[in-house]
């Protein structure tokens, strides 16, 4: 994909976004918007955990951007852009409204997206088949607690890098990645979700929830993840041929910062 400079505009058929966790300090809601502006497509699937209720019912955090987040995504809505908003177990309770449309954007528990090329994939948050959270939703609780105190580290390493003239970089995901168990986790999750798009008798399967983007294939099915807006700031995109791409949209900020500092 061309990459962009300030002024442009990428125009995709499909984005994918996941694990936003609005009502978190952690959300990078600022890249979230700066990344709304800048896109335009036909269809925008919000994968789950866009709003987070945990974290809000322990204390309440909603500053100016992540109002906007919802603002503009309505906006997208109101103006020429499907959005499909899938929950999940973060925002769990709009899976009550399965069906219903709330300001043009439509509550499905899970759905299947037609690619432009006729590939059909199953989006769904992925929860579903997380054993923690499936069979012991307070150990996840725990586990999601101390997940928040890693993500506050990781503000601050941030904060000395953007001092020492250093780009963004996430440490939780660093962890994740070294972490053997973590990396098996992984692997196992993918496994089922893969084997539930079979199931579904569909050509591959779109979710969220472990925070790791990915595009790769588990026995012939599709498998996409969208990452999410808390450590990665990633975005699944569809192209108007039906091809897949990963956008991290930090990359993209620090492109656009390299080529303005030479222009």
């Amino acid at each position: 994909m061309k990459k962009r400079l300030s002024s442009d505009k990428i125009k995709v058929r499909s984005v994918w976004i996941s694990d936003v966790h609005l009502g978190f300090r952690g959300c990078s809601a600022d890249f979230l918007l700066d990344f709304l502006h800048q896109t335009e497509c036909e269809y925008l699937y919000l994968v789950g955990d866009i709003v987070d209720v945990w974290e809000m019912k322990k204390r309440m955090f909603w500053p100016q951007a992540h109002n906007n987040v919802i603002r503009t995504i309505l906006g997208k809505a109101k103006h020429n852009t499907k959005v499909i908003y899938v929950p999940g177990n973060h925002d769990e309770m709009l899976r009550d409204f399965d069906g219903m449309v709330f300001g043009n954007v439509e509550i499905r528990n899970e759905t299947i997206h037609t690619t432009a090329d006729g590939k059909q994939l199953l989006i769904i948050h992925g929860d579903q088949f997380d054993g923690v959270v499936k069979c012991s939703p307070l150990l996840a609780k725990i586990g999601s607690r101390l997940y928040d105190y890693l993500l506050r580290a990781n503000r601050w390493v941030n904060y000395i890098r953007r001092k020492l003239g250093f780009s963004y970089w996430s440490l939780a995901a660093f962890l994740k990645h070294k972490v053997k168990n973590a990396v098996q986790y992984i692997g196992n999750f993918e496994e089922a979700v893969a084997h539930e798009a079979s199931r579904q008798n569909v050509d591959g399967v779109v979710c969220g929830h472990i925070h790791r983007a990915e595009i790769t294939k588990h026995h012939g099915v599709d498998y996409y993840n969208c990452g999410d807006w808390v450590e990665s700031c990633t975005a699944l995109i569809e192209n108007s041929d039906g091809s897949m791409e990963i956008l991290k949209w930090t990359d993209y900020i620090n492109k656009d910062q390299q080529i303005l500092q030479v222009a």
